[in-house]
């Protein structure tokens, strides 16, 4: 199950934000920072999949932009991973091109 879906920039700016499960908004800020941190310290050569605290933490870059995506442990991880780019594609489609200027200004159309 997805516990949280984030869109970030490469300076760790959170452009979107989505909790399927209710934290508190200190909470939140804490994750993000957290999750972004291990996120953008990671190379291009290492895995997308993380393990953090009790879930795992699949991410996909394109270009600026990193697509965060939180799960419980018994979630597919390429399952998931495929679904941040089909998202990507949708996103791509609708908007002509993706970039995080779009989602700032859009993001109610996300």
């Amino acid at each position: 199950m997805i516990k949280f879906f984030l869109m970030v920039n490469k300076q760790g700016q959170t452009r979107l934000s989505k909790y399927y499960e209710h934290v508190d908004v200190n909470k939140r800020t804490l994750l993000e920072t957290e999750v972004i941190k291990s996120c953008l310290s990671r190379s291009n050569e290492q895995c997308s999949f993380i393990e953090y605290k009790d879930f795992k933490l699949i991410y996909r870059q394109y270009a600026a932009l990193f697509i965060v995506v939180g799960v419980n442990d018994t979630e597919n991880e390429m399952a998931i991973y495929e679904f941040i780019h089909n998202f990507v594609e949708v996103l791509d489609e609708y908007f002509s091109r993706v970039d995080t200027c779009d989602n700032s200004i859009h993001s109610y159309n996300v």
